[in-house]
């Protein structure tokens, strides 16, 4: 029984351990650039020898990978969006409009983690090529989501008769992109709860019935 107490606590110092050299690369990489930031920086942001952050993440390309995936998924478990239970609820919902609702609050909360890193991604990738293939997938994840959404919506009552998945979908994602919430919330200024509301009325008025 000892033991296995022992276990649980070397776990949970491992963990927070973990968080605290992701949290520290994640600002890092914010303030400085990937490029710039060296591992033992982000050793000493986090108080933790270098040699941990080999041990832990091998090499500055995976720590970015662990940095972006906790970014989109909110924490380091290894869930992915579409079986989130926000993501889920808003699939279950009766109407397109309240699908919408639960929908975009998800996607900000979700933009609010991860745009701050897109750019910091983008400089990384155009640096060294290989870190786009820890992404493997052939189709987009973040259409895939998006497409998920769109083919429930469609089938909501009021939802436009004539709207086809392939269209809402299209228009979830490039209203809800990374890049539109960082024009409007880094560019412009805007409260990411006033961007929030601005794109759940454009996409209502484009996905939904009139109401009334």
């Amino acid at each position: 029984m000892t033991i296995g107490k022992g276990k649980g606590k070397r776990a949970e110092k491992a963990q927070r351990t973990r968080a605290k050299i992701l949290t520290a690369a994640r600002d890092l990489f914010v303030e400085h650039g990937y490029g710039t930031t060296a591992l033992q920086d982000v050793a000493d942001r986090a108080e933790v020898a270098v040699q941990t952050i080999y041990f832990t993440f091998r090499n500055k390309r995976t720590l970015l990978k662990e940095v972006v995936d906790v970014a989109i998924a909110g924490d380091a478990e290894p869930v992915a969006t579409m079986d989130r239970d926000w993501f889920k609820e808003s699939l279950a919902t009766p109407t397109a409009r309240e699908q919408l609702d639960i929908h975009v609050d998800g996607s900000r909360r979700i933009l609010e983690r991860v745009a701050p890193i897109t750019k910091v991604l983008a400089t990384a990738v155009a640096m060294d090529p290989e870190i786009a293939t820890m992404w493997p997938q052939t189709t987009d994840p973040r259409y895939t989501v998006q497409l998920t959404a769109a083919e429930t919506l469609i089938t909501k009552p009021d939802a436009q008769p004539t709207l086809t998945a392939t269209r809402a979908a299209d228009l979830l994602y490039c209203l809800l992109s990374p890049e539109l919430f960082l024009v409007f919330t880094a560019d412009r200024g805007w409260p990411p709860a006033d961007w929030a509301a601005w794109v759940t009325t454009t996409l209502r008025t484009q996905l939904c019935e009139p109401s009334g």
